[in-house]
């Protein structure tokens, strides 16, 4: 590592999307994002200081691993299960239940737009993965 490596930060994600309204929709709606800029082909949100790069893959067609996903965290098991039942009253695309894993309870579904989101909490992880991941 280098000087310059250890103090570099995150600055965003970029997904490619077929429907760029309806990615920023899920987006702003369920997961509390806001949009910062907007044009005709690319929409970029803020989710608490994190950009998120929402841009229009026109004709071509995005290829994702099976596993792909951004990860969204929440405090407790109970929130994790409400969005979780609220993303189905929503008609949200359900990629898995709600399931407890040995890294904490957690859901997978796809946004519109064509990639997967992980909702998770480390509140109910095994030992060995509490505090595992920096926010």
């Amino acid at each position: 590592m280098t000087d310059m490596t250890t103090t570099m930060n995150r600055n965003h994600l970029s997904f490619p999307s077929k429907d760029v309204l309806a990615t920023v929709a899920f987006f702003e709606k369920h997961l509390d994002c806001t949009v910062t800029a907007r044009n005709e082909k690319t929409c970029i949100l803020n989710h608490r200081g994190f950009d998120i790069v929402i841009e229009d893959v026109g004709e071509h067609e995005a290829e994702w691993p099976h596993n792909f996903h951004r990860g969204f965290e929440l405090a407790t098991v109970e929130e994790v299960r409400e969005l979780y039942h609220r993303f189905k009253a929503d008609r949200i695309a359900m990629q898995s239940s709600f399931f407890k894993h040995a890294r904490g309870s957690r859901f997978f579904c796809q946004v519109p737009g064509g990639f997967s989101v992980e909702i998770n909490t480390r509140a109910d992880a095994d030992v060995p993965y509490r505090g595992t991941f920096n926010n």
